[in-house]
C-alpha cells in the first residue's frame, strides 16, 4: 500500500511539474499587409532558437501544401519533419489585415529566441525575414515593421 501511495504522489508531482514547465501564453497578432498587386501572400510564422535554427512552426497562413516549397529555408525544416505543428489559416491579400492567435511557450520569452515571419507570393519575391523580432516581453508589447509584403505586425497578450 505504501508503494502504491508513493507511486501516486510521484505521478501527481510529475504531472504538476510538466504542466508548469509547458505553460504557454496566447497573443493576438495583427498583420497589416502592404498594398501590392498579385496573388495573396502565404506567411509562415516560426520560432527561431538562439542558434538561429528553426525550432517550431507557430502559424501558416495559406493551407495549400503545394506552395509550401516557396519558403526555401523553412521548407528545408518542414521536409525533415513533414508536418506543420501549427494552426493554418487563409492567405492574405495586398492591403488586407489579418488577426491570428499565437500560442507562445513562456519558457522561450527573454531567452534569445526570435519570431520570424516569412512571406511569399506566387511569381514574386520571397522574403525570408519579412519581419523578425526578438522574442522578448518588450517586443511582444509593441509593433514591428515589415520589409516585404507585411507593412507591420502588432501584438497584444490575451489575458486568461
Amino acid at each position: 500500500m505504501k508503494t502504491f501511495f508513493k507511486i501516486c504522489v510521484f505521478g501527481i508531482l510529475l504531472s504538476f511539474a510538466t504542466d508548469v514547465s509547458a505553460q504557454t501564453s496566447k497573443y493576438k497578432c495583427m498583420l497589416q499587409m502592404n498594398a501590392y498587386t498579385g496573388e495573396e501572400a502565404y506567411i509562415v510564422v516560426s520560432l527561431i532558437n538562439p542558434k538561429g535554427g528553426y525550432e517550431k512552426t507557430l502559424y501558416m497562413m495559406g493551407d495549400d501544401k503545394q506552395w509550401y516549397n516557396s519558403f526555401k529555408e523553412w521548407f528545408k525544416f518542414f521536409s525533415k519533419t513533414q508536418k506543420v505543428n501549427a494552426k493554418t489559416g487563409a492567405s492574405v491579400g495586398g492591403g488586407d489585415r489579418s488577426l491570428v492567435s499565437l500560442a507562445i511557450d513562456d519558457a522561450t520569452i527573454n531567452k534569445g529566441y526570435k519570431l520570424r515571419f516569412e512571406s511569399a507570393v506566387e511569381d514574386q519575391k520571397y522574403y525570408l525575414t519579412d519581419v523578425e523580432i526578438p522574442l522578448t516581453t518588450e517586443a511582444l508589447a509593441g509593433k514591428a515593421d515589415g520589409k516585404g509584403y507585411i507593412k507591420y505586425i502588432r501584438f497584444s497578450k490575451v489575458q486568461p
